[in-house]
């Protein structure tokens, strides 16, 4: 979904979230999402490129062949881990702030987005922060799907600074992709302090500048008391 293409409304589906795939039997779908829970951790960890279907089988205690009824590939797997770390995402993040329009809506996102990280959702942090770094020279399926969510997720932060723009809580020369650039810049920096130097106040310091940079854009009315 492009970002010129997201529509507001209560029935709006967040950018990121999944349609319904094919049904699956109920035993099938609940050992394919136990396993591409176990993944997702460890791919947080590790990396995706890390992850093999023999690693993750040992980890499981399973057969390979187990594992290749539900992944054919290593692509396959890694592509399953992506969508299933974005259905969480969404859930986490997307989702709730959905409740709420315009600049409450962006505020939201933000404060989501922070929350998600400082809790660990994913034990090695921010899984797209880290699956972005990893991929970002790596042609083929797995960056593509990255790159795609990625775009969504700015174009979730884009949309919203646009509908308080023109709301009028958003000042009208304000650029608002602009804005959503410096916001996820922040974001992900936070994300790289709390890994790389174990700063425990690396979320609490991006929001603190994220929200500064919110009220600068905004009309004095609509700062933050």
């Amino acid at each position: 979904m492009k970002t010129s293409h997201l529509r507001s409304g209560a029935s709006q589906r967040p950018a990121g979230a999944a349609p319904k795939g094919p049904s699956r039997r109920p035993r099938g779908v609940k050992t394919r999402r136990a396993i591409l829970r176990k993944a997702v951790n460890l791919a947080s960890i590790e990396g995706l490129e890390g992850l093999t279907i023999g690693k993750l089988a040992s980890k499981l205690r399973i057969s390979k062949s187990g594992l290749f009824a539900h992944f054919g590939s290593k692509e396959d797997l890694q592509c399953a881990v992506v969508d299933d770390a974005r259905d969480i995402f969404v859930e986490k993040v997307i989702r709730p702030a959905f409740q709420f329009r315009g600049l409450d809506r962006l505020r939201a996102l933000c404060k989501n987005w922070l929350s998600y990280g400082k809790k660990k959702v994913f034990p090695g942090g921010c899984f797209f922060s880290a699956a972005s770094l990893e991929f970002d020279d790596r042609p083929g399926r797995v960056r593509d799907r990255i790159v795609e969510l990625m775009k969504r997720w700015l174009g979730n932060l884009e949309q919203a600074a646009h509908e308080a723009q023109s709301a009028g809580e958003i000042r009208k020369e304000v650029d608002v992709r602009q804005l959503a650039f410096e916001i996820q810049a922040l974001a992900m920096g936070a994300n790289w302090s709390s890994r790389l130097f174990r700063d425990p106040g690396a979320f609490d310091s991006a929001s603190a500048a994220i929200l500064q940079r919110i009220d600068q854009a905004t009309e004095p009315m609509q700062s933050r008391k």
